[in-house]
């Protein structure tokens, strides 16, 4: 792990063992609600994560998780962007060259990642997204 990454293990299953079916749903919703992004200029991306994990953080632990999970990975992806763009100005468009692709491959990855994380959250297991710096605790 690097310096900036620490590792949170995810939250303690319910008394019952597995999270309930809507907890799970809710947890979807945490990771889907991020594609809200492409519709609203890229500020959905932080707050549909954002509103989930404050409407959940105190009735579904798992659902608040995963929601909390999917904004700060969102946020990473907010800051690497920005640092793409101003690296991209800073070099009067020169470092376009390789910023373009970087952040082709960073839509990519953003898009893959954020579906398997829905996909797990479904399935109730707790899903991590590699290298995101974990802002909100």
């Amino acid at each position: 792990m690097s310096e900036f990454e620490t590792y949170t293990a995810p939250p303690p299953p319910p008394e019952g063992g597995a999270p309930s079916a809507e907890e799970r749903q809710w947890g979807l919703f945490g990771h889907l609600s991020s594609l809200a992004g492409l519709f609203t200029g890229g500020i959905g991306n932080i707050v549909g994560p954002l509103v989930i994990w404050l409407i959940k953080k105190d009735t579904m632990p798992f659902a608040a998780d995963q929601a909390k999970e999917a904004l700060n990975f969102n946020i990473t992806l907010l800051i690497v962007g920005v640092i793409l763009v101003l690296l991209t100005i800073f070099t009067l468009g020169i470092g376009a060259l390789i910023t373009a692709p970087l952040g082709v491959l960073l839509a990519i990855a953003w898009l893959v990642l954020t579906i398997i994380g829905a996909m797990k959250a479904n399935d109730g297991v707790a899903y991590r997204y590699p290298f995101t710096l974990r802002l909100v605790k």
